[in-house]
Order: structure tokens, then C-alpha cells, then sequence
């Protein structure tokens, strides 16, 4: 197929699809079918473009593109227009691939919703009642849907792993600094890192390697080449440590997800790996300091607007970031040496196995109109991801299962840091031999066929 032929259909799905679940805030239909049609003159000529020939991608309406609104999901930026691409949309069009369009978002990144505040309510595309998981909602329900082939989103602390586990896709949280986060609104510096999403581990793999790369401008960005074996990696797990903890992450979950979390585990065990059960000290209590400096982060990124102009947040969101002022210096401190205690207790951990295995999310996707507010519902749907952002480490989550009620779950598998190769070889092995990611909501059934 075509790239052109293959833009024209993902456009046709979002004319079906996007009033109902918002997927999009905005779609470039001329900029694809330009972007396409530079792909398939170049195929003709026998040229490849890069890694991405082709591939339509998703962005997440916080990340700057040239010429293409910005909104971040809020009336603050309704108006915004970047003059120039973040390094990873530079990094995306010289790899071949299509950009499609603006995913929404939940307002300026601050939440598991996706109520985006331009765009309106995504909904999850297996029950629009319910969550698509966010921050980057949009980007996993244009996946989930259909309406591209892969997708860009950002994660603080889990705005890419929940929403992919909600959504039934795949979700790639990198080791903190290996991507630009220059061109994206931010969250909390220390934590934000713009993460890819597909279906496929094939497919995020090839995004992630086209995005990463060190940029000089970007105070946090690392100076470290990324492994070959992302793309190449061995394709069996002998020898590889797989940690289940015996605290925290299977307490007070779904027991569906439970079973279906462990199922990984017993089938990546009878693919070679071997089975190790861990304690993980203090994993009960990184949410609470990680919370800290997240809310007091996300205060400095918009002091002046919370301020003067506190009429344009959500009132959601406001009474949640607005926390972040009653956080002190000290205990902003207090939670900066937690961190680096538990980064040494990581450390410790990942001298013993090689990956950790444990569920997304401890519940399905809730419903959008389930009467919590945003910061207990955010709070409960990243019980187990905030963790992972607390110390920068990479994650992948990958569907393995549904609920009775429909409702995919995710599985998450974190690494030691720069261990991409290992989540990418540990995901291929599973995807190998279930079809959890291949399956579509019935909304997109006949879309695809």
C-alpha cells in the first residue's frame, strides 16, 4: 500500500471515529498527504527516507509543531502557534514518518481524564464511558482506533504507560534524558520524558530509536548512544531475572488483573527466564514524595498564570496543581533525599534481577463520570507507575488480558536504566505468542476490515 493510499484511510477512520471519542484536537490532512506523497516518490525512486518511511504517527497536543497549534489541552494556549518542531517532531520527519496531527490531552498534562479543555472529552475506544487513561489519552485512543500507526506521548508518571494499559496498546516510558523534552510543555523537569506508543514492541522500538538522540539544549538530556539490540535484541529470555515483588503491587487490585498479570509472568517463565520473588523496600510510600515535587513542579511551570489568570484552568485541575503551593522547601527537600535513597534501593534490586513485573494499573479503566475527583482518581491509576518516574528508569507496558466487563489491562516491565534492549526483548517474547495487542475494539472492527 501506498503511504498516500494508507493517509487516506487513516483519515476516513477519523471522520468516523473522532467526534465520538476525540482522539484528535487537530488533523493536518494536507501536511499528511504532503508528508505522504514525499514517502512514495522516494519509494519509487528506490529511496528509503529513514526508519519511519511512511509510518503516520500521532503527536500529543503538548508538543510544538511548526505552524500547527499547540494547545497543551487548555484555554492558556489556546492560541499558540510554534514557530518551529520540537527536536523530536525534527527527528520524526527526517526518519520518513507522517504526521497526522495533534492528539488531545488531558489539560496541560495534569491528569488520568484526557479532558482536554480545546478538544473535549476523549473517551476510552473499547466503552466511551469510560477513561482512556492520561495524560496522553488521545494518543493511545488514536492508536487503539485506528487512526495511525503509532503515536507520540509524555510521561510524568505514567501518562503513557496508564493510558496505553487502559487503552489495549503499547507504551514505552524511556530512561529519563535518552529523549528531548525541549518543544514539550512540562510537568515536572525531572521526571517528564516523551515516550512512544504503537501497538506492535516492534513498532514503539523503531519510534524510540528514531526519537532518541542528545540534544545540547535540553538541560536534562543525556549523552548516551542507545543500544543496537533495541531493534536486533536476542528472541528468547534464557537466563533473564524476572523480579515479582512480594509487596505493594499485587495488594488491593483487581483479581482479574492480578491473574492475568502473573499469566505473563508464567509465560515468560516457560519461554527460559527465571522467576524471582523480591521486596521492594518503601514501595508504598514513593507516591506520596513523588506527589510533592510533581505538584510543586508543575506550580513553578505555570506561577504567574495560577496567579493572574486562574479562570483559564479547569477548576480540576486547578484545585489539584494548586497543592503544590501548600509544599514547603522543606519538604521538598525531604522528598529530593527519598529519591535518591530510592534510586540506591532500585540500584540494589537490579543487581539481583534484570527486570521487574508487576500490573499497570490496579484497576481497569474507570468511568469518566465515576463522582472522584481528578487528583484521587489520577492518584489511584498511578499507584504503580509513579515509582518508575520517581527514578527515571524505563517501562513498557503491554496489553495481556481483558476484564469481564471488556476492559483491557496492562502488564508493566520496568528495567535498570538505558535497559530498553531488555523491555523490548522481554515484550517481543510475549507478543509472540498471545495476540492481546492485535486485538480491536468493535467500534474499529469494520474500519479496519
Amino acid at each position: 500500500m501506498t503511504a498516500a493510499a494508507a493517509v487516506e484511510i487513516a483519515l476516513s477512520r477519523i471522520a468516523r471515529f473522532n467526534d465520538d471519542f476525540r482522539a484528535y484536537v487537530t488533523v493536518d490532512a494536507d501536511g499528511a498527504m504532503a508528508a505522504a506523497a514525499k514517502a512514495d516518490s522516494a519509494r519509487r525512486e528506490g529511496r528509503s527516507l529513514g526508519l519511519l518511511h511512511g509510518t503516520i504517527v500521532a503527536v500529543k497536543d503538548s508538543i510544538d509543531t511548526a505552524g500547527l497549534r499547540t494547545a497543551c489541552g487548555s484555554a492558556l494556549f489556546a492560541g499558540h502557534v510554534p514557530n518551529r518542531d520540537a527536536p523530536v517532531i525534527d527527528r520524526l520527519r527526517q526518519s520518513g514518518a507522517v504526521v497526522m496531527g495533534k492528539a488531545a490531552l488531558m489539560e496541560l498534562c495534569f491528569g488520568v481524564r484526557s479532558t482536554d479543555m480545546i478538544g473535549g472529552q476523549v473517551r476510552n475506544p473499547w466503552n466511551r464511558l469510560h477513561v482512556p487513561g492520561g495524560s496522553s489519552g488521545g494518543s493511545a485512543a488514536a492508536v487503539a482506533l485506528d487512526l495511525c500507526d503509532a503515536a507520540l506521548g509524555s510521561d510524568t508518571g505514567g501518562s503513557v504507560r496508564v493510558p496505553a494499559a487502559y487503552c489495549g496498546i503499547t507504551g514505552l516510558r524511556p530512561t529519563h534524558g535518552l529523549v528531548s523534552n525541549r518543544g514539550a510543555l512540562a510537568v515536572s523537569a525531572s521526571f517528564d520524558t516523551i515516550g512512544p506508543m504503537a501497538r506492535r514492541v516492534d513498532d514503539v522500538a523503531r519510534l524510540f530509536v528514531a526519537i532518541a538522540g542528545f540534544d545540547d539544549a535540553d538541560p536534562g538530556s543525556v549523552r548516551k548512544p542507545v543500544d543496537a539490540a533495541v531493534l536486533t535484541g536476542a528472541s528468547g529470555l534464557s537466563g533473564v531475572r524476572i523480579g515479582l515483588p512480594r509487596n505493594f503491587y499485587f495488594d488491593d487490585i483487581d483479581p482479574e488483573i492480578a491473574g492475568a498479570v502473573r499469566a505473563v509472568a508464567g509465560t515468560l517463565a516457560g519461554a527460559g527466564a527465571e522467576l524471582v520473588e523480591v521486596e521492594v523496600p518503601d514501595a508504598d510510600i514513593v507516591h506520596a514524595y513523588a506527589t510533592t515535587i510533581i505538584l510543586a513542579d508543575a506550580c513553578e511551570v505555570h506561577a504567574a498564570a495560577l496567579t493572574t489568570r486562574p479562570e483559564a484552568f479547569s477548576p480540576q485541575v486547578y484545585q489539584r496543581m494548586i497543592k503544590g503551593r501548600d509544599r514547603g522547601g522543606v519538604d521538598y527537600a525531604a522528598a529530593m533525599r527519598f529519591r535518591e535513597a530510592w534510586r540506591r534501593t532500585l540500584r540494589r534490586l537490579f543487581a539481583d534481577v534484570d527486570l521487574l513485573l508487576y500490573p499497570t494499573t490496579p484497576f481497569a479503566a474507570p468511568l469518566i463520570d465515576d463522582g472522584t475527583h481528578l487528583e484521587d482518581s489520577t492518584r489511584d491509576a498511578t499507584r504503580f507507575t509513579y515509582g518508575g518516574g520517581m527514578a527515571g528508569i524505563p517501562g513498557l507496558s503491554l496489553p495481556c488480558g481483558f476484564t469481564a466487563a471488556g476492559l483491557p489491562i496492562g502488564v508493566l516491565l520496568e528495567a535498570a536504566w538505558w535497559n530498553e534492549a531488555l523491555l523490548f526483548q522481554a515484550g517481543r517474547v510475549w507478543q509472540g505468542v498471545t495476540d492481546w495487542h492485535l486485538r480491536r475494539p468493535y467500534e474499529a472492527e469494520s474500519a479496519v476490515a
